[in-house]
């Protein structure tokens, strides 16, 4: 069952995987088609995991693995 703590390394992982940036669809989509059969089977983060991936971005951006936002193409995540 995944947790809330498992997005950071997913929406990293996704980063990773779209060359380094997208936007919060990509990630959202690359997550989903790779992590669904986890998300289904994790309670409440089903319903909340779109959201919660928000969250996993800002952490990932305190922990200086993606760009501030303000140094980001506007709608996109990157890494650094």
């Amino acid at each position: 069952m995944a947790t809330k703590n498992d997005l950071q390394d997913w929406v990293f992982n996704a980063l990773k995987a779209l060359d380094g940036k997208g936007t919060i669809v990509q990630v959202a989509k690359h997550i989903w088609e790779n992590h669904s059969d986890d998300l289904k089977s994790s309670g409440d983060l089903f319903y909340t995991w779109q959201y919660d991936i928000r969250w996993a971005a800002t952490e990932l951006r305190k922990t200086n693995k993606i760009l501030p936002a303000e140094k980001s193409p506007k709608g996109q995540w990157a890494l650094r």
